[in-house]
């Protein structure tokens, strides 16, 4: 009995401890880092492949999205702000 509840004490300290670590949020930000940024010339497909897989078990939902929504035309620009000019108003007072 008491090994049972020191095997439960580890696996719940374990499991906390990953998730506080968060080590699939870790790869998938790093392999997301290696695609963008790093892009390498030569070897650049087997690795690509490899960084998408890693992309695809950490993050499925966001990449998934990203590559459906890759090819979609960019949002339109915001109109530019209006600056009001208040040199002829301190000239009028």
């Amino acid at each position: 009995m008491p090994d049972l509840i020191a095997t439960a004490v580890a696996a719940l300290a374990a499991g906390y401890g990953l998730g506080r670590w968060r080590p699939w949020v870790r790869l998938g930000d790093w392999a997301d880092w290696q695609l963008r940024f790093y892009l390498d010339r030569w070897a650049s497909r087997p690795r690509q492949a490899v960084l998408f897989g890693l992309l695809l078990a950490t993050d499925p939902a966001r990449t998934v999205h990203a590559w459906r929504h890759r090819a979609d035309p960019p949002q339109p620009l915001a109109p530019a702000p209006r600056i009001r000019n208040t040199t002829e108003e301190a000239d009028r007072a």
